[in-house]
């Protein structure tokens, strides 16, 4: 069964045939869960060997895919294009943070949820970590006579919508069109019933129509016009509430906090225009370089969905076209392809991105972490150097080990994944006490009780004050030999979108092998292009979705 995404509409003589086929390979690879051997991709798109290997090889250029070995895996910055979506609507920015507390009042998991199409799309989420948890990502698409939001999405729906709701629902009785769900004919048969039923009380229930034990209260959070703009529900496990004491207990605090999210969309000053892409001439660029193997009307086409963000929710064909830098005509073909694969809608003139957009890569990245962001950066870096390269984070007064990458070596830097060091004789502890506020420095020293490990280690308080100073102006430390004889390393902090450090990456190596000052003069470059590399990555993927360290 083809996903519930997939237009069945005619293709029009207009559309751009490469960016059809660049959309249904992220699909393809969304729906596997974010990778895909190519032997596979080319069998679940139907497309020839040679093509997935033009789109692929384009994808990637983008940054959108990586290829490792035989596999596509997609990659953090194809976010942005679900990011244009999310900046545009406002929703997350608006109304996540009282989803979250919501979510801390209740102490259960919190989402709000926009329709599209017959079904309803995550837009936030706000977790609690339990031993059994919703597993619902940002992103993900559910049918929507499974879900307490349907009801109240479909209780406005018109007559053509729910014809269209009967023909899916015929067509596929078991969902398989939306992976994110498990096949089940739950939830269709008093489907009308129901949302009849939420329109007029303004709430719904999901008893168990997900899946077996999970059951959800929805209410409509309604924007300006008197429409649902989104869905604020709360999701439980039978284990903790049946479906009617869920209702009971919750209700009220819901219709609070949906009456405050509504306040909100009604107070919002309009959004500053973001900053337009401005991307054709790097397309251009990139197809001079690689030739017919970069397919740059592809480029051209997921570019247009980049002119859209905050502020710049609604655009005409010309905005599109200053903001991408394409011709009008390239713009309006991509626009109307854009349109028939569901990701952009008309309204008069104007065009907005749909929810569709979340469907190109979105929920399987949405759950990342650092340390897989970090990941293939570490490689690339261990490659180029031929020296092992770790990520870590503080913890107390030590450093724990979340990523690594050993070389291939007779006398080699051996550590394991959760090892952890005193920071104050490390590289990577350095840099990270190094942008802790003095008082806080001052403790997380004192927790690890800095003692001698080696005949070089520096453990006087005002030495390593005037160290950490220096390593927090330098931007890098260098440790020689302080934890163990004969280990030097090389270490710089990772940044959040906030500025803030909340990891370290270094490359250790024997200090028979490279001096300090070539350390300095070799290492550090190659150092400081993959924490660039890892921050581009983290900071477009904790836009709208937290990253944990690991």
């Amino acid at each position: 069964m083809p996903p519930a995404y997939d237009s069945p509409a005619e293709t029009p003589p207009e559309a751009v045939t490469p960016l059809l086929r660049g959309v249904g390979v992220l699909r393809r690879l969304t729906d596997a869960g974010g990778r895909m051997p190519v032997g596979e991709l080319e069998r679940a798109t139907g497309l020839a060997r040679s093509t997935v290997d033009r789109v692929t090889g384009t994808l990637a250029r983008m940054g959108y895919v990586r290829i490792d070995g035989r596999d596509v895996v997609l990659a953090p910055r194809v976010l942005e294009l679900g990011n244009a979506y999310l900046a545009s609507v406002r929703l997350p920015d608006l109304l996540g943070a009282r989803a979250d507390a919501l979510a801390d009042e209740l102490d259960e998991s919190v989402s709000l949820a926009v329709p599209d199409g017959d079904g309803i799309r995550f837009v936030h989420q706000a977790t609690r970590r339990r031993a059994m948890s919703v597993s619902f990502r940002i992103g993900d698409l559910l049918p929507a006579e499974r879900t307490a939001p349907g009801a109240l999405f479909a209780s406005e729906w018109d007559a053509a919508a729910w014809e269209g709701w009967r023909a899916r629902r015929a067509a596929d009785p078991q969902g398989q069109g939306f992976p994110a769900a498990p096949s089940r004919t739950a939830g269709g048969v008093d489907f009308e019933e129901r949302a009849a039923a939420a329109g007029t009380a303004g709430w719904a229930l999901d008893d168990q129509l997900v899946e077996p034990g999970l059951v959800a209260l929805a209410v409509p959070v309604r924007g300006a016009d008197g429409r649902i703009a989104c869905a604020l529900s709360t999701v439980s496990h039978t284990s903790r509430h049946d479906a009617a004491a869920l209702r009971e207990a919750l209700l009220p605090r819901l219709r609070t906090a949906a009456a405050a999210m509504e306040r909100s969309l009604r107070e919002a000053p309009a959004a500053a225009p973001a900053a337009p892409t401005g991307l054709a001439t790097w397309t251009g660029a990139s197809k001079q370089e690689l030739g017919r193997e970069f397919v740059e009307s592809l480029a051209r086409g997921l570019t247009v969905l980049t002119a859209f963000g905050e502020g710049r929710a609604a655009l005409p064909l010309t905005a599109v076209a200053e903001a991408t830098g394409l011709a009008r005509a390239t713009t309006r073909r991509a626009l109307i392809t854009l349109e028939h694969l569901g990701c952009v809608a008309v309204d008069g003139r104007e065009f907005r991105l749909t929810p569709r957009v979340l469907s190109l890569g979105f929920a399987p990245l949405s759950r990342t972490t650092l340390t897989r962001i970090a990941q293939p950066h570490l490689a690339d870096l261990a490659e180029r150097v031929r020296e092992s390269t770790s990520l870590a984070v503080l913890v107390g007064g030590e450093v724990q080990y979340t990523g690594r990458v050993e070389t291939s070596r007779i006398m080699n830097v051996h550590i394991t994944i959760g090892t952890r060091f005193p920071a104050y004789a490390t590289s990577m502890g350095r840099v990270l006490l190094a942008d802790l506020p003095p008082e806080e420095r001052a403790a997380r020293l004192d927790a690890s009780e800095p003692r001698a490990l080696t005949p070089h280690t520096v453990t006087g308080r005002a030495e390593l004050g005037a160290l950490l100073d220096r390593v927090g102006s330098e931007g890098y430390a260098l440790v020689d030999e302080e934890l163990e004889e004969g280990l030097r390393s090389i270490a710089m902090p990772v940044r959040d979108r906030t500025g803030r450090v909340v990891a370290a990456v270094n490359v250790a190596l024997h200090a028979s092998r490279r001096s300090a000052e070539e350390c300095v003069r070799e290492v550090l470059p190659e150092l400081a292009t993959a924490i660039t590399g890892i921050e581009a990555d983290l900071h477009v993927t904790e836009r709208f979705a937290r990253v944990p360290a690991y």
